[in-house]
């Protein structure tokens, strides 16, 4: 498992891009960690290694899923209001993994069961205002 810590936003935006360089169809990464924690700064870099404008991606906590046009198309779901593994099969979750795209999830731990193999993990924890640690993993069963 490779740690990183960020000291910034920045430094976490670019961590992202540099992520993305390695991304390719049918990814899927599931970010977990608490509110605040930079999830969605992540993201964003992420759409920016996939030219995308990074100011257009925003959390969608109350859409559920944003879909976005780049080199590669990102599905970007946010599942904090989710309760429960049938309001995620409801929406449809397959049409989204088993696509062309690229699929990030924020609040992943909501839907670790349906996570395929080999899925990105990545865990964010809160150290201080600025600083962040960062871990990648991949899901094994």
């Amino acid at each position: 498992m490779k740690v990183i810590i960020s000291d910034s936003k920045e430094f976490t935006l670019e961590l992202g891009k540099r992520f993305a360089e390695r991304l390719k169809k049918r990814d899927i990464i599931g970010l977990i960690g608490e509110m605040g924690a930079g999830k969605t700064v992540f993201t964003k870099g992420i759409a920016k290694g996939l030219e995308i404008d990074p100011m257009i991606v925003t959390s969608p906590t109350f859409t559920i899923i944003n879909e976005y046009e780049g080199k590669i198309k990102l599905f970007h779901f946010d599942l904090y209001r989710i309760k429960s593994l049938d309001e995620i099969e409801n929406l449809g979750y397959e049409e989204y993994f088993y696509n062309d795209g690229i699929v990030v999830i924020e609040w992943a731990e909501r839907c670790m069961d349906l996570l395929p193999n080999k899925s990105y993990l990545i865990y964010f924890e809160y150290i201080d205002e600025n600083k962040r640690k960062i871990k990648f993993s991949r899901k094994k069963r």
